[in-house]
């Protein structure tokens, strides 16, 4: 990726998603939750289409599926109503990030992500002080072992991708958000192994990291974030070079 990785290709080099595989279950859960409590009905409600779509790729079980649509249609009753929030904030070395949750307690949530900032030298800023430095976007990351290069890139356009980028085995392709589940569908016809496919907010411009110990501090405080029981997503426009990742294991 030029010689430089960004959250979402670091995570998935480290594994991370398969190591936190429950919460990952959690957040899916959830999503299908908040979804269905504008209608539990998929084929009326495309919100929940999209969460159910997305769980099932990460293999949450159909029955997982069912509990959490009845918690948002209020058939099963547990008092919780949940909410979808954002932080903003910066990190070591000044950079932008991005948290998205979902949270039946916010008195809960911001003070657990608050201290997460301030205890990898970050600091948690006001609404809309990075917000504006990101837009979403459809990621796709697929295996491309023993594929020819060229053959991929004219599958990849004739998805319907907007952009691709190719990491050894792995590709990571870009779509619009809206586009993200025609075009999974299409490069999965294709014969393509899709490894994920989300809804991910990426930053408009990157700012290159090049000193071990500011990409170690940023590396903690987004896992941090990350293992946040509420947290669902988090974003930074960082760029840390593969060099430094070596460094860093």
């Amino acid at each position: 990726m030029s010689g430089h990785s960004k959250w979402h290709s670091i995570k998935h080099k480290k594994g991370a998603a398969d190591a936190k595989r429950g919460k990952v279950f959690t957040q899916h859960a959830k999503m299908i939750t908040l979804a269905a409590q504008s209608g539990g009905d998929p084929e009326m409600n495309p919100g929940l289409r999209v969460a159910i779509d997305r769980a099932k790729m990460d293999n949450l079980p159909n029955m997982n599926i069912d509990r959490a649509i009845k918690k948002g249609t209020g058939e099963l009753k547990d008092g919780s109503i949940l909410v979808e929030t954002s932080y903003e904030g910066y990190g070591p070395g000044g950079v932008a990030i991005l948290v998205k949750a979902i949270t039946d307690n916010k008195n809960r949530t911001l003070p657990n992500v608050r201290q997460c900032f301030s205890k990898c030298g970050g600091k948690i800023g006001s609404d809309g002080c990075v917000a504006w430095m990101f837009e979403p976007k459809g990621i796709i990351l697929m295996d491309v072992s023993g594929k020819n290069m060229e053959e991929i890139e004219m599958e990849v356009i004739e998805a319907g991708a907007e952009d691709m980028e190719a990491d050894g085995d792995t590709m990571t392709v870009t779509t619009a958000f809206e586009d993200l589940g025609l075009v999974r569908n299409a490069l999965t016809k294709a014969g393509f192994k899709i490894e994920s496919a989300k809804i991910e907010y990426i930053a408009k411009e990157h700012v290159k990291i090049e000193d071990e110990s500011t990409a170690s501090k940023i590396i903690r405080l987004m896992d941090a974030l990350d293992e946040d029981e509420d947290v669902t997503e988090v974003a930074g426009n960082f760029d840390i070079s593969e060099e430094i990742l070596e460094k860093l294991g």
